[in-house]
């Protein structure tokens, strides 16, 4: 995805069209599209941006997301990009890490916003507040196949249990008497302004956050000039180089979300830095690599360390869990 995109300003075909932006319903969501068209309308304030909500099979399916998601590639995102393909909407908001790496026939990824804290945090009851201070047999909730086989990686003694919901029923969830405390992602609390809920940033090292995580992508049909020039004129190419490399590692070992997968890049020095782990479910096997390189390389980088990653036993793992979940 990079290296598209133009530097032109504003047309007068963009003041004369209005767009619309299409998004999942939720209030995190919701949050989400509204930063980007505040970000859109500081960058083209003639143009009219419309936001319209689309409810995905993710937001009426009920069960489990790991018996959800089976074969289902588009999970969170597929009533969006078929709204788009059909030119009900001209440009859709999604969280990376919930877009798969396929890209559907006339869709693309036309601009990747500056990405904001990739990594998970806890939060929890009172005296609970770091994964350190949990007592053995404490039970954390989280609704992440990677977060929990590594914690129970680093934390074996520990209870992880299945969360589902949307941030607020998550935070509420703390109330009763199920959990002692839950993951969850630092940008979704950031976005939505609940930083002050934030009890702990767990390190990467402990959890990996997942390929793309507190990222967005901006998805238009790639036949649609317009909405491309306008969605790149808020792209931020270092952003792009990170998660372009963390997802080309997903997509190298085949895992989908049906495997712990964890990836994530910085760029330092004018040097990428990937990293990249894979565990087996119940936490007791997790393999790590990382790989540096330049940032122009960021596809091949990732491709290269899962290659390096599979080379390792990495396949196992990945058949292992998608049999225990299929």
């Amino acid at each position: 995805m990079t290296g598209f995109g133009s530097d032109a300003g504003p047309t007068s075909s963009s003041r004369k069209r209005a767009i619309t932006i299409g998004t999942r319903g939720s209030a995190l969501a919701l949050a989400q599209t509204r930063w980007v068209v505040a970000r859109l309308k500081e960058e083209w304030p003639e143009t009219e941006f419309r936001i319209q909500t689309i409810q995905t099979h993710g937001d009426k399916d009920r069960r489990s997301l790991s018996q959800a998601v089976k074969g289902d590639k588009g999970f969170w995102v597929g009533e969006i990009e078929q709204a788009l393909l059909a030119s009900r909407i001209d440009i859709a908001v999604h969280s990376l890490k919930d877009l798969p790496t396929e890209q559907p026939e006339g869709l693309e990824v036309s601009s990747v916003p500056k990405r904001v804290d990739a990594r998970d945090v806890l939060i929890g009851k009172e005296g609970l507040k770091s994964l350190g201070a949990l007592p053995p047999g404490a039970r954390i909730g989280t609704s992440s196949i990677r977060r929990k086989a590594f914690l129970r990686a680093f934390r074996p003694d520990l209870e992880v249990k299945d969360l589902r919901g949307n941030v607020d029923s998550r935070i509420a969830a703390l109330a009763g008497d199920e959990y002692d405390a839950i993951i969850l992602a630092a940008a979704g609390l950031i976005r939505l302004d609940f930083r002050n809920r934030i009890d702990e940033f767990v390190a990467p090292d402990v959890l990996l956050p997942a390929p793309g995580q507190g990222a967005l992508a901006l998805e238009t049909r790639s036949d649609d000039d317009l909405s491309i020039e306008l969605a790149y004129a808020i792209h931020d190419r270092a952003t792009d180089d990170r998660t372009v490399a963390e997802r080309e590692f997903l997509a190298g070992l085949g895992a989908g979300c049906m495997a712990p997968v964890g990836a994530l890049a910085n760029i330092k020095g004018g040097t990428l830095t990937l990293e990249g782990w894979i565990g087996s479910l119940d936490g007791t096997t997790v393999i790590k690599a990382t790989i540096e390189g330049d940032p122009e390389e960021c596809a091949d980088l990732g491709a290269q360390l899962a290659e390096d990653m599979l080379a390792q036993g990495a396949g196992p793992l990945i058949a292992a869990a998608k049999a225990e979940l299929s």
